[in-house]
């Protein structure tokens, strides 16, 4: 990072990162901090008010960094980090429907916008049920557990964590933990549309970086990281002329270059300091 450059968090969660980035920035660097949930904007904002106006707090998408980073009268900036974890604030609160683990409402929205899981989860029919928890959860019995869920509405709408637990585990899964775990993940990532933001918002921050910015994204699950890994493989290479060819015709130029080769994993002492950040993938790239 250089002195007076310009940065988006796209993720501001708590601050940390943004925090590190006016740092090293310092003096003058300037942080754009982007994200969804009113009350981590908030929060994030009282812990870095010393900042002052270096400091820019934006309420919405990543998917929309062409017209936020407009709205902050800036063309281009010097660099963009995603961090695309659950913050813990978010997962520790259980009126927030994240965790299986807590009774709370059946909400799992990262903002005040769009329908909450128990809408998903009462409305969707089996097909899409299942559909949504063997794509966004990986999970091989999606099928199963979305008839169980089907069945369980029936009696009355499951309207909260707890009862979709207990559906969930009707099904007698031989791994529970992680069986709720994927159909949690499933259903909020269906719910914030969180792979069409990534795809949106990659694409967007990529144009929005100056030549020489670079572009950081730490992804938790094989479905973000793989996302991740395609665009960056297609920016670094988008030639698509037949391989037979002994040289480009299409005239395709990439627009990355990357800088890690494969995929950075934290280490035995940043996982012992956060047990959260042991799926964490960390991959990083400059604009050509």
């Amino acid at each position: 990072m250089k002195p007076g450059g310009t940065y988006i968090d796209a993720t501001l969660g708590g601050g940390g990162h943004a925090r590190e980035m006016l740092e090293r920035s310092s003096p003058g660097g300037r942080v754009i901090g982007i994200d969804r949930d009113p009350q981590a904007l908030e929060a994030a904002g009282a812990a870095l008010a010393g900042y002052g106006d270096r400091l820019s707090l934006c309420l919405g998408n990543f998917r929309d960094i062409a017209s936020i980073v407009g709205g902050c009268g800036l063309r281009s900036v010097d660099g963009a980090l995603f961090d695309l974890g659950m913050s813990s604030a978010q997962i520790d609160r259980p009126e927030r429907g994240f965790s299986f683990q807590a009774q709370g409402p059946l909400d799992m929205r990262m903002g005040p916008d769009g329908a909450p899981a128990g809408e998903l989860v009462n409305r969707s029919s089996e097909e899409e049920l299942a559909g949504i928890i063997r794509n966004f959860g990986q999970e091989r019995q999606a099928r199963r557990i979305a008839r169980a869920i089907t069945r369980a509405r029936q009696i009355g709408p499951i309207s909260t964590t707890s009862g979709l637990r207990q559906a969930i585990l009707a099904t007698r899964p031989a791994m529970p933990q992680k069986t709720l775990a994927r159909v949690f993940q499933a259903l909020r990532i269906a719910v914030n549309d969180e792979m069409g933001s990534l795809e949106n918002g990659l694409a967007a921050a990529r144009d929005a970086l100056n030549p020489g910015g670079r572009l950081v994204v730490i992804s938790y699950h094989s479905l973000e990281d793989s996302m991740v890994k395609q665009f960056l493989r297609t920016n670094r290479n988008p030639c698509t002329c037949p391989p037979k060819l002994s040289s480009c015709v299409c005239g395709a130029k990439p627009s990355l270059r990357m800088i890690t080769g494969k995929a950075v994993r934290p280490g035995e002492n940043e996982t012992d300091d956060n047990p959260r950040a042991r799926s964490a993938s960390l991959r990083a790239a400059e604009k050509i």
